[in-house]
């Protein structure tokens, strides 16, 4: 009877804590999105797609992500929040539901000449103990072995107080070993300047004989500096001064000299050329100049550390005849292998915490990278995997995490590689939301949502949610393009000369020789590693006039925007002068037509403190960013900000006829229409485009450039499959117009209309560096000898 009571009792209720499957998002107004309502299913693999420019980003990270960070940092004390970045509450009615956010995106990892693969990971900190306590001979604690570290030895008398009045002198000694180079100081490169670039020794100073970009007057003031400072005579030859005036002149200290009355500061040449212009960015300063500081510096590998970074003694201190420069310099799957080898019970938690990140590396596709790669020159898919790392072995589970295209470089044969990581994050009970527009990953979601339709302001909705199934047949523009496939092309162009590149040892390629062919499309290709981007980027010669153009950030501030980058303001601001009789200069937000109030931003900065700076529109011009007088000056219609807010598309109608007619303009809008640029608005800060579009955007500047060889780097980056399509028109009209296209590519859509293929491996790193494949994109498919062969027939579905 119990038995049977048991049997047909009703199962508990779910408890109430288990009912919090789904993260609710209500009302997100973030950018372009438009009143956005959506319920994404927690510990499951979400998809977004869409048209580049949709609202993807803005939903994924501006939205969701920069909710959960700013609730997280909202729990530390309002002293720590003070050191911490603060962040805005998005725009978003509703967000429920939330776990903790751990985002993980393209962005390259900081260009400090002193960050490397090791550093950025905890694979040189672990590396560093490993020697300290097992490396024979011993020269010391950890520090001894780091070459951010120098070594310092201070001795004085210190005051010690005790008591009432009772104070003491004490001799004390401190020293701290590091394991510095002292030559290079840890960066493994030592710069020289040439000094035939800095001047013409047969002149004397009053003859002009600097030679330094903007040094050439005479009433210039730090040339007066010189002649006046009474440590050399400025009547003189430069090379026959003494010795001592060559040191003067050279190295001399700073000290105050008197010149035309003024006291000013008078400092050798050398350290006044490292101030000026060698402690900036080099990408920063304007194009003579950073063509001056490319022929006056010339940087070669420390002869002291042989570019290892390290001291002497932290380079003597081996385990198993292994130092820890031999250590970072080995593949890390090779470094892998040897640290299994060692079997030390009193460091085993040491081993194998290194053991487990060293091989999360050969895991996820990296086993090709050393340790002592500086981290600046990975790419944003290579950086995006070494992020990835630390959360590979985590023991935490419900956390939501977001990729943003993590198969970017990635070749076809590595992405199945990446699909397994991003289902395994899953299974272990996380959320893990992905921005992706390649089918092979939109494939294994288990939801998909699609925004669009368009960009920009004609996107920002939800066309789709559903399983990959659904998407195929539901009728929005991902779901029609999803199984899209260029075909091999009928006839290829005949190239009209060669880029020769001779024993190119650039990295990990083996004394490569090639004929890179011109006047055609010619795709260089290969798994993540193989050495595409050595032997495009390191191997070409300096002299062939080629132009890179990449997917690096665009220097500029918040004030920058695509009307400023590409130019198109000034025909525009010329425009408006004509029509209305005044100086262009009031038609510049950064000039004199600037709101007074806000300085031209548009907005109010509010600094809280620890607490989200609030930027407020200006009262004054409402966020117009002009003087109210600016804007009663008209073109066609529309006064300056009326045209800053258009869409490329607008203003490319605006500027084509009618009274607003400016031929120089139009030229400009029709090359950013032509790179699929047409959502964006012309007044859009720079600070705001992602990878791909600020590689488009640098495509559009340089399209009028006559003839020239343009090398893309992987230009279907955050391209939505509807518009590979429009970017292979795109390159076929930039090869007719007389250019040379080499483009380093893994999308199959691009190789199939190739008219010539490169193709290099067969395998990562040390496995790779030769050519693999050189001719026609038919032909490669025909032999199937390589695997991007094999993935090219298997898409084109030969």
């Amino acid at each position: 009877m119990s038995m049977a009571t048991r049997t047909d009792s009703p199962s508990p209720a779910p408890h109430v804590a288990d009912s919090h499957d789904l993260i609710r998002v209500h009302g997100a107004r973030e950018n372009n999105l438009k009143d956005v309502s959506i319920e994404i299913p927690k510990r499951r693999l979400t998809v977004f797609t869409g048209v580049s420019g949709s609202g993807k980003s803005s939903l994924v990270f501006d939205t969701i992500a920069a909710e959960s960070q700013r609730l997280i940092n909202e729990t530390y004390s309002a002293f720590v929040q003070g050191f911490m970045p603060t962040l805005a509450r998005p725009e978003v009615d509703v967000l429920d539901g939330l776990t903790t956010v751990i985002s993980v995106d393209q962005q390259r990892m900081g260009a400090d000449p002193r960050s490397t693969v090791g550093t950025a990971t905890d694979a040189n900190a672990m590396l560093r103990i490993l020697f300290s306590r097992l490396g024979d001979p011993h020269i010391g604690p950890p520090s001894a072995y780091s070459f951010n570290t120098a070594s310092v030895r201070a001795s004085g008398g210190i005051t010690v107080e005790r008591g009432a009045a009772k104070t003491k002198t004490v001799k004390a000694t401190f020293h701290r070993t590091g394991g510095m180079c002292t030559r290079c100081e840890g960066r493994g490169s030592v710069s020289d300047i040439d000094l035939t670039q800095l001047y013409d020794d047969s002149k004397s100073l009053e003859e002009g004989a600097f030679t330094i970009p903007g040094w050439k007057s005479d009433s210039q003031w730090t040339v007066q500096v010189y002649a006046q400072s009474g440590f050399v005579d400025p009547k003189k030859p430069i090379r026959n001064y003494t010795k001592r005036e060559m040191q003067a002149f050279l190295y001399g200290e700073p000290v105050k000299v008197k010149v035309n009355g003024v006291n000013l500061t008078y400092e050798g040449l050398i350290p006044k050329i490292q101030k000026s212009f060698l402690s900036k960015d080099k990408e920063a300063l304007q194009p003579h100049i950073r063509a001056f500081v490319e022929r006056a510096v010339t940087f070669t590998t420390c002869p002291e550390c042989e570019g290892t970074r390290l001291s002497e003694g932290a380079r003597s201190s081996k385990i198993k005849g292994i130092s820890i420069a031999d250590a970072c310099a080995m593949e890390i799957r090779d470094l892998a292998e040897w640290v299994r080898g060692l079997d030390e019970p009193s460091v085993a938690p040491l081993l194998a915490a290194l053991r487990g990140t060293l091989e999360s590396f050969v895991e996820i596709g990296l086993g090709y990278l050393s340790l002592e790669r500086p981290s600046g020159t990975l790419s944003g898919g290579e950086a995006q995997r070494v992020k990835m790392i630390r959360h590979l072995g985590s023991s935490l589970t419900d956390i939501t995490y977001v990729f943003d295209e993590p198969t970017i470089g990635l070749h076809p044969h590595d992405i199945q590689r990446m699909n397994d990581l991003l289902l395994r994050l899953r299974d272990k009970g996380n959320t893990v939301l992905v921005v992706e527009h390649k089918p092979e990953t939109i494939a294994i979601a288990d939801h998909v949502v699609d925004l669009g339709p368009g960009a920009g302001t004609a996107g920002g909705t939800i066309c789709f949610e559903g399983t990959v199934e659904e998407l195929r047949v539901g009728g929005t523009i991902t779901g029609r393009h999803f199984d899209d496939r260029a075909a091999l092309k009928d006839t290829v162009r005949k190239p009209v000369g060669a880029l020769e590149i001779r024993d190119a040892t650039t990295h990990n390629l083996r004394g490569v020789d090639v004929d890179v062919p011109l006047g055609v499309l010619c795709v260089v290709t290969g798994v993540a590693g193989s050495g595409k981007s050595s032997l495009v980027h390191g191997s070409i010669p300096a002299d062939e006039g080629v132009v890179s153009i990449d997917q690096s950030p665009i220097r500029g501030s918040r004030r920058s925007n695509p009307a400023t980058y590409t130019g198109l303001l000034e025909p525009v601001r010329k425009a408006f002068a004509k029509a209305n009789g005044v100086k262009p200069a009031l038609f510049s937000a950064n000039s004199e037509g600037a709101c007074p109030t806000c300085n031209g931003a548009g907005v109010i900065y509010t600094d809280l403190a620890m607490m989200a700076g609030v930027a407020t529109p200006c009262e004054e011009c409402e966020g117009k960013r002009f003087q109210a007088s600016v804007l009663e000056y008209h073109l066609g219609g529309r006064d300056i900000s009326e045209v800053l807010a258009m869409s490329v598309s607008e203003a490319e109608e605006f500027f084509g006829a009618g009274e607003a007619h400016t031929p120089a303009a139009h030229r400009v809008l029709g090359r950013l229409a032509d790179v699929g640029l047409g959502y964006l608005s012309l007044g859009q800060p720079l600070t705001t485009l992602s990878g791909g579009e600020r590689q488009r955007l640098k495509l559009a500047t340089h399209m009028a450039d006559k003839g020239g060889v343009l090398v893309l780097d992987e230009p279907t980056t955050g391209l939505h499959l509807a518009d590979v399509e429009q970017l292979l028109g795109l390159l076929d009209r930039l090869v007719d117009s007389g250019k040379s296209v080499i483009v380093v590519e893994h999308h199959q859509a691009v190789m199939a209309h190739a008219d010539w293929i490169i193709d290099l491996g067969p395998g990562a790193g040390h496995d790779g560096g030769k050519i693999v494949f050189e001719g026609t994109p038919a032909d490669l498919v025909a032999a199937r000898s390589t695997l991007t062969g094999e993935h090219l027939a298997a898409y084109v579905g030969a």
